[in-house]
């Protein structure tokens, strides 16, 4: 898997660490102070999209009154406790950036989520200093499946985007690194269960959690 690798790219949110699963409750609360019931499929419809491209989504398709700045600042403060105190991560993660800087492959995050809440909860557990770059897909023009945001960290990190390994918990993810140029690994999430089998697809490999490479790396160094 890291054959040729120089550098590993890392979407946040259901890959770094488990959070997907709290925007369905952010989006209830939400439309629910408009009285606007959550509709069906709204997290397929928004999947991958930037924090901007959502809150764009959000006032054009529910005639939201407030701004778009207004309504991501909404969001921000909704989430943050969340961050801060009921967001774990994922198994093994710590222990594989460890193990990718010792073996002197650069890191990066690609998310779609706020840089804020990106920054929060990396400070929350001293992850921060690990990735050479931190990049949100408001930054770029498009957001996942286009692979503008994995494009963006790769040019941070001085590498081809044949040399980069990016993981991901959703296929709108998964297409970005693909369409980018990169191979993909995708990673069990709870809250993309349903989605297995076509990530299983779209993507080059599939681990159920960073543990599972540890394993395999450790065997390959005691060999």
């Amino acid at each position: 898997m890291l054959t040729n690798i120089k550098a590993v790219l890392f979407d946040l949110d259901g890959t770094l660490v488990d959070s997907m699963w709290l925007w369905k409750s952010i989006d209830i609360e939400y439309l629910g102070r408009y009285n606007i019931e959550l509709p069906e499929k709204l997290e397929d419809k928004i999947e991958g999209m930037s924090f901007t491209e959502t809150a764009n989504y959000f006032k054009e398709t529910f005639n939201i009154p407030e701004s778009i700045e207004e309504i991501k600042k909404t969001w921000n403060d909704m989430a943050w406790d969340y961050y801060v105190n009921k967001v774990g991560l994922k198994n093994g993660i710590m222990e594989f950036l460890e193990y990718l800087i010792k073996n002197n492959i650069t890191i990066g995050i690609g998310s779609s989520n706020s840089i804020d809440l990106v920054n929060v909860v990396l400070k929350k557990y001293n992850m921060i200093d690990y990735f050479t770059t931190i990049r949100t897909s408001c930054e770029v023009d498009r957001g996942k499946p286009f692979p503008d945001i994995y494009l963006k960290v790769a040019e941070d990190l001085k590498v081809k985007p044949e040399e980069c390994l990016v993981f991901e918990d959703i296929p709108k993810g998964i297409i970005a690194g693909k369409d980018a140029g990169m191979k993909v690994c995708a990673i069990y999430d709870d809250y993309s269960k349903s989605l297995d089998d076509e990530k299983r697809r779209l993507a080059d490999y599939y681990i159920k959690d960073y543990n599972e490479l540890l394993s395999i790396f450790g065997k390959v160094q005691e060999a």
